[in-house]
This record gives structure tokens, sequence and C-alpha cells, in this order.
């Protein structure tokens, strides 16, 4: 029996790149945060977007989720604390033990890349289960474990620490290598996050081409 999985959509960035909230910004004709949320809400047992301002998502709770339920609207619980006051906000909010985190600006965030991560972390008992890109880890994108993540964030919270990553030795963090990235996402654009129009614009050539 597969372990119950938390969809955690974060939607608290300033957007200052693209001049306008690109998470409620038409991507192929609808808010881009739809398409990611309805890009992994098939795993979902749970489905939560962190933001600020949830009058303005309040359509999440009606036009995506059909099925079991509409999505939670949570704020920071962490306000001021940056990224990783925002992922403390959405392993903190997730009621089950494993949690999917993906940033609201990833349209192509991948339900297979999940679901390999859920077999990775249940099999070898791993904390968080992440890839390491070229550009470093990729967090808004990864699986956490809420019951050993979140007191070693809390910890980092209470120290001071601003980097998403500072708590990364406290737990058993298990790193993709670019063969097993691969295979999870065939495609190479999981962790693709749009900060300007122009990439915005690239991103919707890409999606309309698969």
């Amino acid at each position: 029996m597969k372990q119950a999985i938390t969809v955690v959509i974060q939607a608290g960035g300033a957007s200052s790149r693209m001049g306008e909230d690109k998470a409620l910004k038409l991507f192929l004709g609808r808010p881009l945060i739809q398409r990611v949320v309805e890009q992994l809400s098939s795993i979902a047992d749970e489905l939560i977007v962190t933001t600020n301002r949830p009058a303005e998502y309040a359509f999440l709770n009606v036009s995506t989720r059909p099925a079991r339920q509409s999505a939670r609207l949570i704020p920071d619980l962490k306000p001021g604390r940056g990224a990783l006051g925002g992922l403390y906000t959405a392993i903190a909010s997730a009621t089950h033990s494993l949690v999917a985190v993906a940033a609201c600006d990833m349209p192509f965030a991948s339900q297979m890349f999940f679901e390999g991560a859920r077999r990775l972390m249940v099999k070898e008992e791993a904390d968080v289960v992440i890839a390491k890109t070229d550009e470093g880890y990729e967090p808004f994108h990864a699986l956490y474990r809420r019951e050993t993540c979140l007191p070693a964030i809390e910890s980092a919270i209470e120290a001071d620490q601003w980097k998403v990553i500072a708590w990364f030795p406290q737990v058993k963090i298990r790193t993709l290598n670019p063969v097993e990235v691969k295979s999870l996402d065939p495609s190479g654009l999981c962790f693709w996050n749009l900060n300007t129009p122009e990439e915005f614009a690239e991103a919707e050539e890409r999606a309309n081409a698969q």
C-alpha cells in the first residue's frame, strides 16, 4: 500500500522579474498555478497552496479539484523568514508524513518524479529525496518526510539560519544523481521555474509542442 502524500504548491514569491504575480499569469489560457496543481493533483491525498493572499487563489477551491477535495489555502506560519520559512509552512501544514513541495512557477512539475521519489523514500528510509543539478539542490521540487524534517527546520530558524538547506546535515538526504533524475523526468523540464516574460513565452511553446 502506498504511503499517503501531501502535495504543497508554494505561491509566496514576489515575482519581481515578471512584473506581475506569475502564479496568476495566464499560461495557455489559464492561471499558471492551476496548471501546476493539475500536473500534480492525481498523486495528492491532500492538496495545499501556501499563499498570503488567499482571496486571489480562492478559485482553486472549486475549479481544479472536483474529485476528493479542494485545495487548502495556508498563509505563512513564519512571516519574514524567506524561502526557509516558506518551506517550514509547507511541511508544518501537511497532514501526511510524505510531503511533495513544488513552486507555483514550475509548469512542468512532474508527477512521475514524485512517484519515483516516494518509492525511494520508503525503500531507503530517507528524510529528503532531492535532485542536485548544476544550479545546486532543487528544494522546491522535492519530497520531504514531515516528522524528521519539521524539527530540523524549526531548529534552523531558531538559530537564525536563512539558507533553505541549512538543516540538511540533521537529516538523511537522498540525493538523486543525473541518471536517476533523467529516469524520473525524461523531459528534463521539471525544475524549470519561470522568472521573466521571455521564459514564460518559451515555456508555452514547449508545452504546446508536448
